[in-house]
C-alpha cells in the first residue's frame, strides 16, 4: 500500500493540482448507486469473492492492496487493471508486481455483465471486493459509494511517480495522504491494512543488510525479528516471500499494531508510524485496548480513500472488460 524516491517532488505537484477536483468528482458517488439499474450487483460480487476465498485466502491482500494502488494513481478509476501490449501501464511498474487476483477481478465482471450489462464499473467493483475479501478474512464490514465510471489511461511512469514506497519516513507518509485529502489518523488505520498479505524480501532487505549502505541493519527493528527474517530472505533473495502479520496474515484483525509496538513491522514505512505522536498513539490505543475502534475506523478510512479522484456522471466510461477500455 506504500514506489520511486526520484519522483517524490513530482508526485506532490501532481497531487496539488488534482485534489480541488478530486473533492467535487466525490460527490457523485452514493451507497446503492445501483440499487435500481442492478439491484443484485453487491451480491453477485460477494458471492465471487466469497468462493474465490474460500479456496484461495492468500488472495485477500493482494486484492485488498489492488484498491490502494488504483486510488493513489489518477484515482480511484480503476487505471490499475489496464493491460498495455507494450508493459508501460501501471500494473507493470515494479510496485504492482506484487498485485494478484486480476482473474477474481474478471470472475466478477463477467457474472456482473451477464446480470446487468454494460452498467457496473471495474472501479467500483475494485471498491466492492477490497470491502468483501476483508469481510471474508473476518474483518469488518462497511456501506461501500458507489458511482465511480472508469478511466482511460494507465501509465507506468505515474505509478512509479504516486505510489508511495514502502522504504517512506513519516513526513513523506504524511505528505502524500495529506495531498489526498487523508487525515494522520486515515495513514495509521489505513496501515493497518498490511494486516493482511505477504510481503517480496526485496520490499525490506535492504533493513537486514544494508540499512546505511554499510552492511549495517535498521536500529528500529527488533533485533530477533532480524534473525528470524534473515533465516527466511538471504541476503540477495529477491523472490522469497513472508507474512507481514505473523501467524494471522490471513486474518483481519488489529494484531499489526501489536507487531508495529514490538518494533517489528516490516516495512520502513510501518516503523515510521512509532516517529509521530498521533501516529504512535493509535498504535498503542489498539495493542493494548480491549474493544479496539480499528474495525469500525478502518471502514470509515477506506470510504474516505474511495472518494480520491473518483470519475462520475459523464466522465471515463463503463468498461466491457476491466483489462481493456472500450
Amino acid at each position: 500500500m506504500v514506489a520511486s524516491k526520484g519522483f517524490y517532488c513530482l508526485f506532490l505537484q501532481l497531487l496539488l493540482l488534482s485534489f480541488v477536483f478530486d473533492v467535487a468528482n466525490s460527490q457523485g458517488l452514493k451507497v446503492g448507486f445501483y440499487r435500481k439499474t442492478c439491484p443484485n450487483a453487491e451480491a453477485i460480487v460477494k458471492k465471487v469473492v466469497d468462493q474465490a476465498m474460500s479456496v484461495a485466502p492468500s488472495l485477500s491482500g493482494p486484492l485488498l492492496r489492488m484498491h490502494f494502488h488504483d486510488c493513489f494513481v489518477r484515482g480511484c478509476e480503476g487505471s490499475v487493471l489496464l493491460n498495455s501490449s507494450t508493459q508501460q501501464a501501471e500494473k507493470d511498474a515494479f510496485p504492482n508486481l506484487s498485485l494478484r487476483g486480476y482473474q477474481v477481478i474478471d470472475r466478477v465482471k463477467s457474472a456482473l455483465e451477464k446480470a446487468c450489462p454494460g452498467v457496473v464499473s471495474c472501479s467500483d467493483i475494485l471498491a466492492l471486493v477490497a470491502r468483501d475479501v476483508v469481510v471474508a478474512m473476518k474483518g469488518p464490514s462497511w456501506k461501500v459509494e458507489t458511482g465511480r465510471r472508469d478511466g482511460r489511461v494507465s501509465n507506468i511512469t505515474e505509478a512509479l511517480t504516486n505510489l508511495i514506497p514502502p522504504t517512506a519516513n513519516i513526513t513523506q507518509l504524511k505528505s502524500g495522504f495529506q495531498q489526498r485529502g487523508l487525515s494522520v489518523k486515515d495513514l495509521v488505520v489505513l496501515s493497518g491494512g498490511h494486516t493482511l498479505g505477504t510481503s517480496h524480501c526485496s520490499s525490506f532487505s535492504s533493513r537486514l543488510y544494508n540499512f546505511t549502505g554499510k552492511g549495517d541493519t535498521d536500529p528500529d527493528l527488533d533485533p530477533k525479528y532480524i534473525a528470524k527474517l534473515k533465516n527466511k530472505c538471504k541476503q540477495g533473495d529477491a523472490n522469497s516471500l513472508v507474512e507481514m502479520d505473523p501467524g494471522s496474515f490471513k486474518t483481519f484483525d488489529e494484531s499489526y499494531y501489536t507487531l508495529v509496538g514490538k518494533r517489528r513491522g516490516l516495512f520502513v514505512s510501518d516503523a515510521a508510524l512509532l516517529d509521530d505522536s498521533e501516529t504512535k498513539a493509535y498504535v498503542k490505543l489498539q495493542a493494548t485496548t480491549h474493544g479496539s475502534t480499528f474495525f469500525e475506523d478502518f471502514g470509515v478510512s477506506m470510504i474516505k480513500m474511495g472518494r480520491i479522484g473518483v470519475l462520475t456522471g459523464s466522465s471515463g466510461e463503463i468498461r466491457k472488460e476491466c483489462a481493456l477500455v472500450n
